[in-house]
């Protein structure tokens, strides 16, 4: 693969958009990423704002749920202020999303013959009754 069609041909650094990282914690809940501006040679770069992300991990039925949400606030006292709401309102997009995902899927049209993913049919892995692996003798309930 030549450099002129290779993916990695595109990576260039932007050194006019560069950022210290930072993270602070309670140990408990709560972390924040403070992101720096900073000129090429380093040294901060007054001009732009600081960035504050936070992340948390919840615990869901099916195992742990990383959320990270930005944080809008110019200091970091300010930032663990508003750290709450910032992770309410990421799990209220989330929530909103998965509902969105799940009236697509219900809406999806199913056509006879095809599994999930399009695999039914000949050749495919939907050969069973309901879509899925055929069962015993056909896909017939044995008892």
């Amino acid at each position: 693969m030549s450099d002129e069609t290779s993916p990695l041909a595109e990576i260039a650094v932007d050194q006019d958009n560069l950022y210290r990282e930072e993270s602070f914690t309670d140990l408990k809940v709560a972390s924040i990423r403070r992101l720096t501006p900073i000129r090429r040679d380093g040294s901060d770069d007054p001009g732009r704002p600081a960035l504050f992300i936070g992340e948390t991990t919840l615990m869901s039925a099916r195992g742990p749920l990383p959320i990270n949400c930005p944080i809008e606030a110019t200091t970091l006292q300010e930032a663990f202020e508003a750290f709450p709401k910032a992770v309410q309102n990421a799990i209220e997009r989330l929530m909103e999303e998965a509902r969105e995902l799940q009236r697509q899927e219900a809406s999806r049209i199913v056509v006879p013959g095809q599994g999930p993913g399009g695999l039914g049919g000949p050749g495919g892995f939907g050969g069973g009754p309901m879509g899925g692996m055929p069962g015993p003798g056909g896909g017939r309930i044995i008892g």
